[in-house]
């Protein structure tokens, strides 16, 4: 069946499931942020099928996420490396990732972000680039249209805590790991053998 094509709605989000919504795009950008760049590279990291691959990188490619170039001409080789616009999909993933250890995360694996000079566990959020305040209501809202200065003025009005701008729940600090619980002494009377009776 084929897939609906989200290329001609209006909705940013939509939109951009159309170019980077398939899983296997979301790993390849994954690993170019990690420095991959050759189709080998990709190819043994991921472990998906050659032709499989090549569809996926001529899409990031056509959707300006990746840039193909030529490294070597005998024989023909293309590197893959991030555009402007694929480095700008890095919130994304560090999203992803963020929420993916909070909730999927496997016992004693997988990969979350940490102040790199202590090494505690961090949790990213949102905020506007210009003033450095956090992307929640009510100080902020999500309106349709063009973008113009006096946009949240007309935005038609939202109930509180309904938006995706709600604030997000403070993550639940990470349990320790269970210590082995000490066997519990038995609190039974003892069991006494025969007793002789005295006549």
């Amino acid at each position: 069946m084929q897939r609906k094509s989200f290329a001609d709605m209006a909705c940013p989000i939509a939109r951009s499931l159309e170019q980077v919504g398939e899983w296997w795009s979301m790993l390849i950008l994954r690993d170019a942020f990690a420095g991959k760049t050759r189709f080998d590279e990709f190819q043994q990291s991921l472990g998906i099928a050659s032709n499989m691959l090549t569809r996926r990188l001529a899409a990031l490619v056509d959707a300006g996420m990746l840039e193909r170039r030529l490294y070597s001409e005998r024989p023909a080789r293309h590197e893959y490396l991030l555009t402007e616009r694929g480095r700008d999909f890095r919130t994304v993933l560090v999203a992803l990732l963020a929420f993916g250890d909070r909730h999927f995360a496997v016992g004693g694996g997988g990969a979350r972000v940490v102040d790199a000079a202590t090494g505690a566990v961090v949790e990213p959020m949102l905020v506007d680039r210009r003033s450095g305040r956090e992307l929640v209501e009510p100080d902020f809202t999500i309106v349709r249209g063009r973008r113009t200065a006096g946009a949240a003025a007309n935005a038609a009005p939202r109930r509180s805590g309904t938006g995706l701008l709600v604030a997000a729940p403070a993550a639940a600090p990470r349990p320790p790991a269970a210590a082995p619980r000490p066997q519990a002494a038995s609190t039974a009377p003892r069991r006494r053998g025969p007793q002789s009776v005295r006549s």
